[in-house]
C-alpha cells in the first residue's frame, strides 16, 4: 500500500473559523480536478520550511462528490512540532504545496443498519465528510460532537447543512455533559460506531462498546496520534548504517526522514500499521493504536511514526 505520487496543490482560500482554528481549501497547481477521495478519507501534506521539511496528514471535510477543491481544518496546537504553526502563519491564498493523493483508513461500513459518530475537539474532521455520503446514501446515523463552550457554535455551523431531521448534538461542556454508556446501550442491533478524537475518549467509547458486548468489529476509530515528544534518543539503522539523534520534541519517523532514509508511512498518526519496523536491541515506549498488546509486550516492532525508545539507544532493523 503507497500513498502515491504527490500533487502540486495551490491554496485556494484560507478561513479563520476560530482563534485556533483555520480551513484550508486547495485546489489542484495545473488546472483539472482532484481524484474522488474516500469518505473519511486523508491528505499528506509536505511542508518546507527552509532546509526543514514537515510531513503532516489532515482528514478532508470536503464533500467525497467535490472534485474541484479539498479542504482540511487544521487547529493550531500550543505543542505543535512545526506543521499547524507553519500553516497557520505561513500559508497564504496562492501558495503551491506538495500533497499525496487521499487514502482512507477509517470507512464507513456498508453493511451497518445505523451509524453512530463521536467527536471531540478537531476529530469531528473525518467525520464531516462522513455526513454528505450517509446523507446520499438515505442512512440512517446520529452524531455527538464534544467541544468546548467557545468552539461549539464553530462546530454547530458546520453540521447545520446537515441537522435537518438527523441527530446530530454538539456537547459544549465536554465529557461531563456525555453518557458514552447509556448512549451506546440504546443503540440498535446492527449499528456501528465510529469515534476520532483525543486518546481519552477514544479509549471511553471503545472501551466501554466492548464492556457492553459490541462485536469488536462495529467499533471504529481515528487516531492522529497522541504525545509525541519525550527525552532525546539516538536510533541506530542496522541496514542503512546510519545513527540519528531523535530530539525531544521529534518522532523517530522524522528523524530518520532527516537523514535521508524514506521508510514507508502513510497516516503518522499510529494507526494504520505501514511504518512498523523490527527492533533489535532497545526497549520501545510503544503510543500506537495499531499493534496489539502482545505484539508491544513482545517488543520486537515499533511504530516509528510515534512511538520512542524507553531508554537511550534503539536499534532498528532499517
Amino acid at each position: 500500500m503507497t500513498a502515491g505520487e504527490p500533487m502540486s496543490v495551490r491554496v485556494r482560500e484560507v478561513v479563520q473559523l476560530a482563534p485556533s482554528l483555520k480551513r484550508f481549501s486547495f485546489e489542484p497547481a495545473h488546472g483539472g480536478t482532484f481524484p474522488t477521495p474516500p469518505a473519511g478519507g486523508h491528505v499528506m501534506l509536505t511542508l518546507r520550511d527552509g532546509a526543514r521539511v514537515m510531513k503532516n496528514a489532515y482528514s478532508l471535510v470536503s464533500p467525497p462528490a467535490e472534485r474541484s477543491r479539498y479542504d482540511i481544518i487544521v487547529r493550531l496546537v500550543a505543542q505543535s512540532r512545526g506543521g499547524s504553526a507553519f500553516l497557520h502563519r505561513n500559508v497564504t491564498p496562492g501558495d503551491v504545496l506538495e500533497m499525496a493523493p487521499p487514502i482512507s483508513l477509517f470507512s464507513l461500513a456498508s453493511t451497518a443498519k445505523k451509524h453512530l459518530l463521536i467527536g471531540g475537539g478537531i476529530g469531528i474532521t473525518p467525520l464531516l465528510s462522513f455526513l454528505p455520503e450517509l446523507k446520499a446514501r438515505g442512512a440512517r446515523f446520529e452524531l455527538h460532537q464534544l467541544a468546548t463552550g467557545e468552539e461549539a457554535p464553530v462546530f454547530e455551523r458546520l453540521l447545520a447543512p446537515y441537522a435537518a431531521g438527523e441527530e446530530i448534538r454538539v456537547h459544549s461542556g465536554g465529557r461531563s455533559s456525555f453518557d458514552v454508556a447509556a448512549l451506546l446501550a440504546r443503540q440498535p442491533l446492527g449499528t456501528h460506531v465510529y469515534v476520532c478524537g483525543p486518546h481519552s475518549l477514544m479509549d471511553a467509547v471503545t472501551g466501554t462498546a466492548l464492556a457492553l458486548g459490541w462485536p469488536k468489529g462495529k467499533v471504529h476509530k481515528e487516531s492522529f496520534g497522541g504525545d509525541t515528544g519525550g527525552l532525546p534518543f539516538r536510533a541506530i539503522l542496522k541496514k542503512s548504517g546510519i545513527e540519528v539523534e531523535v530530539g525531544e520534541n521529534q518522532t523517530l519517523l522524522e528523524a530518520i526522514e532527516a537523514a535521508g532514509v524514506s521508510p514507508p508511512c502513510l497516516c503518522r498518526g499510529g494507526a494504520c500499521g505501514e511504518c512498523a519496523t523490527a527492533v533489535a536491541e532497545g526497549e520501545v515506549d510503544h503510543r500506537d493504536d495499531f499493534l496489539s498488546a502482545e505484539d508491544k509486550a513482545a517488543g520486537k516492532l515499533v511504530m516509528i511514526c510515534v512511538s520512542r525508545a524507553r531508554g537511550p539507544r534503539l536499534v532498528l532493523d532499517l
